[in-house]
């Protein structure tokens, strides 16, 4: 499994980063990054087919721990998965804009 800083995950997404994220719906419409689409830790097998080939899949939840399963995972069963260091609450803290409302999933 990868793990990424949150200046590397920042430049990814800014290039176009496919981006998961593991947390509930009701924190990922809390506030969530950019782009980053809803895919509950629980519900992860359901999404394989969605998720891109060929290209990696950053995964992001609130603090990394969650991330970091998620990551763990989708290496298992064969995705480029790139789990997201100190998560959302990292993402907030260095001043990175949060999209608020209804969670837009991967599948």
């Amino acid at each position: 499994m990868c793990e990424v800083g949150m200046d590397v995950f920042a430049a990814e997404l800014a290039h176009g980063a496919f981006v998961i994220d593991v947390r509930e719906s009701d924190e990922y419409t809390a506030g969530h990054v950019p782009g980053a689409l809803s895919t509950p830790l629980s519900a992860l097998g359901a999404v394989l087919g969605e998720l891109p080939g060929g290209r990696p899949v950053y995964v992001i939840c609130a603090s990394g721990n969650r991330s970091a399963r998620a990551a763990e995972q989708l290496a298992a069963l064969g995705v480029e998965a790139v789990s997201v260091a100190s998560g959302t609450t990292a993402w907030a803290r260095t001043g990175r804009p949060l999209v608020r409302g209804n969670a837009i999933h991967a599948a």
